[in-house]
Formats: structure tokens, C-alpha cells, sequence
């Protein structure tokens, strides 16, 4: 089969980190036939040599790697979407599967990572399939951190891997791999070719793969990439280079964002990966920006103790505000208290406490403790307001009961009187008594009220039948006075006073004699036969007035009194206007209109 049939699929992880070779042990080599491996590359792990089969195994290609190290055992057969780990022992994050890295890149040759590698023939061995496990997370602040460039770790002695296990339909001679469920192949974020080019400028590749970078130092070796093109083994740590510059573009962008340990913790982390890292490209001038953002974490911690003590004031302000306010409930009159609204207020203010000592700024220990001894007191002292106060009513309840049975007691022994007007009276003054005593509680107190007025309502009840009787037996008599109504009120209006009244007394001597009308109708003809009699008792008086000899007398007196001032006047006013005096005229005119107005009303009272 040619080589040219059996293209590398790279799936490499998030930022294309390097790997080392897991090329198939010599033991199973040796006891099955040739067949491709998948290469598991581990973070920053030492490559494996390519390792000859005894029976004329294909070789298999070295990934690059700083320094040569012993061949890790391998799974016999691995998909670029699950890729067994290389060493048994690596951390977990440096075998993670390429298509779980946050920024997976496509394979370098356009083949789809799911495919198996096909058989490599001994003459012209192929590259294995490339599965770049993801780096060391980034730090913990970052949302989206970059790959870390982690150290290399020497790999343990090789473990024998269990031979493949032969599926139909291979080439002769070939043991094929297992195949995975499918997945789907990572997408290569493109590199910009100025930045690719500029960094590119820092490295170099030796004849035997090494690649260096160049440094303020000198040179250093940062890897080996064997058995590959000069330019793929650049570009491999130039992407390392530029994953760093990422790295710090990334938190430069993300310093107003992170906290005060997120900041240190990421910029150690950096300094860390900038200090020798396996990369080519500008790293003096990297180290040089990442020293510069100390400047700037150190101004952005300051800035966040000024926010904090900021927050740690406006949250000690609206915790004073909290007690305040509960001291000011506790401090209400427990007379005029509304206990149920206050409670829930009070409750309300402990949850936006215990809200505040959740999510809110940490206070100070020593404030926030006298704080809660302050809140913690209000409370008490509502609670012991609350429960003194409640029982003192319960005690006033209980008495009004005792004193509201007692009542209906009495009540009860009055309901079956027949004194009618004397047992009403005594109900009314029970439902003093009964207003005087206070309230008992409102189910209690309901069911007090009840009894007392079945009491009384068995009373009037029986009162109620009784005048019912009595009206059913006035009837007649009802009619009798409303015949005599009529007769005294044809008297109206009245024009000899003595006649009517004579005519009055014989109508009262027969009203009398009907008897008594039902209560309904009382009022009502009464007050008929009263207006009668009234307008014959005014008339009466007013004859009275003008036959009476003391009144004739007295008014008979005045009256010559007045005539005599009123001639006296009038001889003052004619002496005046002779003399033309005309304060004189004026003051004997008013004395005049005066006096004769008091002879006139003199002599219409006598009339």
C-alpha cells in the first residue's frame, strides 16, 4: 500500500500543543503483524524513538519533543476522538482528547480525525495519526484561558499493550485498529501570517529537527521535530508562541474584570509559562509585557480595596439603617402597636440581614457584632412587649367572660317576666352593664353576645305577642277616635272660642270612654287631638290677655303716659322748626317716631 494512501490526520487540541510519539511496543510487534499506531502525545512529554519490529514492523514517525526519552506503551489502536493516555500515569488534563479542547484546530492535511490510519508498508513508512492531547487549563480567573505551557515530564517504562484483535476485510498482514464511534473533527483556528511570519523570525531548525529559538541570551533549544519539514516543525512552537501572546492579550483584557487573588494568581501563572517556555517567537519582548502588567494589577488591587471599603461603608450604613429602624419598632407604645404588621416588618428587616451577611461586603467583626447585639435586643424587647402584652389581654378577655356570664345569667332569669315595663328597663340596664364590661376574644366574645340576646329576644318575643293581642283587641277602639278626630278638627279654624270649647270637652269625655288604641296608632291620633286643643287653648289665652283688669290696668297706664310724651314732642318739635334748629328738629322727630311706636304695640296687645 503506498505511503501516499495513508496521510497523517492530525487532531490537534485547543492550541496545538506538542505531544510525544506512542509508538507500538517491540513485544507486540513481535507477535502480530504490522500495523499503524496512533500516536497519543502527552503535554510536554519526552518524544519516543521509532522502535523497529522484529519482523520488519513499519517505523513509525517521532512527534516533536525537547529530548529524546524511553518509548511510552501505547493502546494498539487509537481514534483522534478518544485517545488512550500515553503514559498511564499523566494527569488527566494532558490526555484529554483533542475534540475536547475549547478551540479545536482542523488536521493539518484535511483527513477527518475519526478515520483509522490505514496499514503502513515497511518500505515507506507513513506518519500516524497525531493526537494532541489539550494543555494545562489556564488560570482559574480567565473564562477562556490558553493553553499553559506545561513541564516536561519523563515518561514511566513501557507497559505491554494487549495485540489488536484482526477485523475482516484488512490488507494481508495487517492488524487494523479498533474503530471508535465517529466524531467530529476539530476546527484549526487560522493563524494571521504577519504574526506567524514576525515570530518565526526568532527560530531556527536545525539538520536533525532541533529547533531554537533565538533570545537576548543566546540560543536556546526549545524541542526536536524529526522526520518533518523545517517549516511544520517552526510553525508548531511558533503557534506555542503565539498562544502565549493570547494568553496575555486575554488577561490584559480581562484585569477591570478578575479580583484581587484571580489577578495575582493569573499573573504568577504567567510569569510562570513566559519564563523559559517551549516556544519561538518574541519571548523577551513577551516577558518584558508581562512584567509591565504588574504596574497594572497592582493599580487595579488598589482600585478594588477602594471599592471594597466603598461597599464595606455603604453596607455598614444600611446595616445602622436595619437596627434603627428595629429599635424604633420595639420602642412603639404597646397600646397603639399594630403587633401583626410590626412583626412582619421585623421579620422582614432580619432577612434583609442575614441577605446582606450572605451576598454583601464582609464588615468588620467587632461593628458587625455590636450591630447584632443591637438588633438582636430590639427583637427581644418586641418579643417580650408582644407576649406581656397578649397576656394582659388574655387576662382582660377572661374577665370580660367572667362578667359577660354573669349577665347572661341574669338575663336569662329575667326572660320569662311578664312585668313588661319593669323587666325593660332591667334589660336596658344589663346592656350598660354588658357595654361597660369589655370584649372577651372575638370567638368567644361572638358567642357570648349570642346567648345574651337569645335572653332577651325570648323577652321581647313574648312582649311583642302580647301588645299583638292587645292591638287585634283596640281595633275598634281606633276607629271610634277617629271618628271623634274628625268632629274635633271640623271645630278649625275656630271663630267662638267658648263654643269650641265646650264642643272639646264633650269630645274628650267620649275619647276617654273608647278606650285605648294599638301602639302603632298612639302617637298618631294623640297628636291630631292635641293640635285641636292647643289652637282653642291660644285663643283662650289671648281673650284671657284682654279681659284680664291688671292687664286693662297696666295698659291703660301706659298708654296715657305715652300719649302725654308724645304731645310734649310734638310742642318741642313746632318750637324747633320755628327757630330753625335742625339738631333740635331731628332729635325731637326721633323721640316722637319712638314713642309712637311703643303706643302702638301697647294698644295691639290689648286687643
Amino acid at each position: 500500500m503506498d505511503a501516499a494512501a495513508a496521510p497523517a490526520a492530525e487532531a490537534p487540541a485547543s492550541e496545538g500543543a506538542p505531544a510525544a510519539d506512542a509508538p507500538e511496543a517491540e513485544e507486540a510487534a513481535a507477535e502480530a503483524e504490522p500495523a499503524p499506531a496512533v500516536e497519543v502525545e502527552p503535554a510536554e512529554a519526552e518524544p519516543a524513538p521509532a522502535v523497529e519490529a522484529e519482523e520488519a514492523a513499519p517505523a513509525v514517525e517521532a512527534e516533536p519533543a525537547e529530548d529524546p526519552a524511553p518509548a511510552v506503551e501505547a493502546e494498539p489502536a487509537v481514534e483522534a476522538e478518544e485517545a488512550a493516555p500515553a503514559a498511564e500515569g499523566e494527569p488527566a488534563e494532558e490526555l484529554a482528547p483533542a475534540v475536547e479542547a475549547e478551540e479545536p484546530a482542523p488536521a493539518a492535511e484535511g483527513e477527518p480525525a475519526e478515520e483509522p490510519a490505514p496499514a503502513v508498508e515497511a518500505e515507506e513508512p507513513a506518519p500516524a495519526a497525531e493526537v494532541e492531547p489539550a494543555e494545562d487549563p489556564a488560570p482559574a480567573a480567565e473564562v477562556e484561558p490558553a493553553e499553559a505551557v506545561a513541564t516536561p515530564t519523563p515518561a514511566p517504562a513501557p507497559v505491554p499493550a494487549p495485540p489488536a484483535v484482526p477485523l475482516p476485510g484488512p490488507p494481508a498482514g495487517a492488524v487494523p485498529a479498533p474503530v471508535a464511534p465517529p466524531a467530529k473533527a476539530p476546527v484549526e483556528v487560522p493563524l494571521d501570517p504577519v504574526e506567524l511570519a514576525a515570530a518565526s523570525a526568532f527560530g531556527r531548525v536545525a539538520e536533525d529537527g532541533t529547533v531554537f529559538v533565538t533570545e537576548k541570551a543566546g540560543e536556546r533549544s526549545v524541542g526536536q521535530f524529526p522526520n518533518a519539514p523545517a517549516e511544520d516543525a517552526l510553525a508548531f512552537y511558533v503557534r506555542r508562541y503565539l498562544d502565549l501572546v493570547a494568553q496575555v492579550r486575554l488577561f490584559e483584557s480581562r484585569i477591570p474584570l478578575l479580583s484581587g487573588r484571580d489577578l495575582d494568581t493569573s499573573l504568577k501563572n504567567l510569569q510562570e509559562q513566559v519564563g523559559e517556555p517551549q516556544a519561538v517567537g518574541d519571548l523577551d519582548g513577551l516577558r518584558v509585557r508581562v512584567s509591565l502588567l504588574q504596574e497594572r494589577v497592582a493599580q487595579r488591587k488598589a482600585e478594588i480595596h477602594v471599592e471594597r471599603e466603598a461597599a464595606r461603608a455603604e453596607a455598614l450604613g444600611r446595616r445602622e439603617q436595619i437596627v434603627a429602624a428595629a429599635e424604633e419598632i420595639a420602642a412603639q407604645d404597646v397600646v397603639r402597636t399594630q403587633w401583626k404588621d410590626s412583626g412582619e416588618h421585623l421579620h422582614g428587616l432580619l432577612e434583609e440581614w442575614k441577605t446582606a451577611q450572605r451576598s454583601g461586603p464582609r464588615l468588620d467583626k467587632a461593628g458587625e457584632d455590636e450591630l447584632w447585639k443591637r438588633f438582636s435586643k430590639a427583637r427581644t424587647t418586641f418579643d417580650r412587649n408582644r407576649r406581656q402584652f397578649f397576656a394582659e389581654r388574655d387576662a382582660e378577655h377572661g374577665a370580660a367572660k367572667t362578667a359577660k356570664e354573669a349577665l347572661i345569667s341574669r338575663a336569662e332569669a329575667l326572660s320569662s317576666s311578664t312585668d313588661w315595663g319593669a323587666t325593660a328597663g332591667e334589660y336596658r340596664n344589663l346592656m350598660q352593664e354588658w357595654k361597660a364590661a369589655g370584649r372577651a376574644r372575638r370567638r368567644e366574645d361572638d358567642a357570648l353576645w349570642a346567648r345574651f340576646r337569645a335572653a332577651q329576644q325570648v323577652f321581647f318575643d313574648a312582649r311583642d305577642a302580647q301588645n299583638q293581642a292587645l292591638d287585634e283587641e283596640y281595633g275598634t277602639n281606633l276607629e271610634a277616635k277617629l271618628a271623634l278626630l274628625e268632629e274635633a278638627e271640623a271645630l278649625l279654624p275656630i271663630t267662638d272660642v267658648r263654643a269650641a270649647r265646650a264642643k272639646m270637652r264633650q269630645l274628650e269625655e267620649r275619647w276617654d270612654e273608647a278606650g285605648r288604641v294599638p301602639r302603632a296608632d298612639v302617637q298618631r291620633v294623640e297628636g291630631r287631638m292635641r293640635a285641636v286643643d292647643n289652637a282653642i287653648k291660644e285663643l283662650e289665652d289671648a281673650e284671657w290677655r284682654r279681659s284680664n283688669p291688671e292687664t286693662q290696668a297696666r295698659v291703660s297706664s301706659a298708654t296715657s303716659q305715652l300719649e302725654a310724651a308724645i304731645a310734649s314732642l310734638e310742642e318741642d318739635l313746632a318750637a324747633a322748626v320755628a327757630k330753625g334748629e335742625k339738631k333740635a328738629i331731628k332729635n325731637a322727630e326721633d323721640a316722637l317716631a319712638a314713642r309712637r311706636s311703643w303706643l302702638e304695640q301697647i294698644q295691639r296687645s290689648a286687643l
